[in-house]
């Protein structure tokens, strides 16, 4: 008999990876050079972990070789609850974190806890795509808000007013958003909170970005403007502490949790059901939190993260029928190919013949459920000189397509 895939993976891709990658390999194995600006991996592109937190980790494996606490171990709670309590999210304590392997695995708990068959959840387009797959494969429907490109892709308010039904349970925020890099003012997060009120929804905030902010952004939580609200707030050492490979995320749950006893029960038992997060990397958090942030080094002026960003938003921009809007935070780019200039039926298929053509990963922005074939995602981790090669070989591909 044939065994088919599960019916609940219906609809669920994730092109970041995906069959994209699948082709990246095999042309690499074929001997082809291809440059993966496809995927925030850090250590990828030479960006290292602060030292003090791996000399940390391995003074500490002794102590970390058997099951830990399901939540995660103590001090890497009270850690967590500390720095949201510093951040303004008031009365966050350790009992409501949870620590993860990685946000991705949070994410799974969390909406497997909360969604029943047929419910909605308020999904961001373009969002990253394991919010609106993780929906799907617990039964529920991504119901997608537009960000508006022409307003710095900041949620489009008047278009969320209008997905919310009965069925609606909660709303994601992600700020700073991957893929665009925008990061919300704090008028628009609190619109957001007044929309979650009127309608008792759930505030899911991915926020693992929230340190990775240029020229002067402010990353606002959005536990911080809704402390009337159940919210669920997201993070980890992934990306500011450049420690992807450590799996190491965060769930803090803050606001009224009165009426959510079944909902965090649920929680509960999932997180026992795993046994327990990878041990070793939760002796990163304390020190992280509280040690010397040297994201700073990398996204201020002269950083090599700030560097890149101008860098691809500016050649981006030279290329004719080519937009992009400047990130205020994160690590990529969304640029916009203009139909009129680079008609794309097909975005998907355009990264594949793009990737054959010069050995350039990226991603389609479909695969973020944008819902035209007409912008790309480009990761900006990647050297200057690299970078510049990449973008050049998009150019030079783009004009070859051009009809003229």
């Amino acid at each position: 008999m044939e065994i088919g895939r599960s019916n609940r993976l219906a609809g669920v891709a994730y092109d970041v990876r995906g069959p994209i990658q699948e082709e990246a390999s095999r042309l690499e194995a074929q001997g082809r050079r291809v440059i993966p600006l496809n995927i925030g991996n850090p250590a990828h592109f030479g960006f290292e972990a602060p030292p003090e937190l791996i000399a940390e980790v391995a003074r500490r494996l002794p102590e970390a070789e058997g099951y830990g606490d399901a939540k995660g171990i103590e001090p890497a709670r009270r850690a967590i609850a500390a720095h949201y309590r510093g951040r303004g999210v008031a009365g966050t304590d350790a009992d409501h974190v949870y620590v993860g392997n990685g946000v991705s695995e949070l994410v799974g708990l969390a909406l497997l806890a909360l969604l029943n068959e047929g419910d909605e959840v308020l999904v961001p387009a373009p969002d990253y795509p394991l919010w609106t797959a993780t929906v799907r494969i617990c039964g529920a429907k991504a119901v997608h808000y537009l960000c508006d490109e022409q307003a710095d892709w900041w949620p489009d308010l008047s278009d969320l007013a209008t997905k919310v039904t009965s069925r609606t349970r909660a709303v994601v925020v992600i700020n700073p958003n991957n893929p665009t890099g925008a990061v919300y003012p704090a008028e628009v997060l609190t619109a957001i909170a007044e929309l979650a009120r009127q309608h008792d929804l759930v505030v899911l905030a991915d926020e693992i970005y929230e340190r990775l902010l240029y020229d002067g952004a402010e990353h606002v939580p959005m536990a911080s403007v809704a402390p009337d609200r159940l919210c669920l707030s997201f993070g980890g050492l992934s990306k500011a502490y450049r420690l992807a490979g450590f799996r190491c995320g965060w769930l803090v749950v803050s606001g009224p949790t009165g009426h959510a006893r079944g909902f965090l029960s649920g929680l509960d038992v999932l997180a026992d059901l795993r046994l327990c997060a990878n041990l070793p990397a939760q002796y990163a958090v304390e020190a992280a939190l509280e040690g010397y942030q040297s994201i700073d080094d990398l996204v201020r002026p002269g950083g090599r993260l700030l560097e890149q960003r101008n860098l691809a938003w500016a050649m981006l921009n030279q290329i004719d029928g080519v937009s992009c809007v400047k990130p205020a935070g994160a690590m990529y780019v969304f640029p916009r190919l203009h139909p009129s200039v680079h008609p794309v039926e097909d975005d998907r298929g355009l990264v594949l013949e793009l990737l054959r053509a010069t050995g350039v990963f990226v991603v389609p922005g479909s695969g973020f459920n944008w819902p035209r074939p007409d912008h790309l995602r480009i990761v900006t981790l990647a050297q200057v000189e690299l970078l510049e090669e990449a973008i050049a070989a998009l150019s030079d591909f783009l004009g070859s397509r051009r009809p003229y």
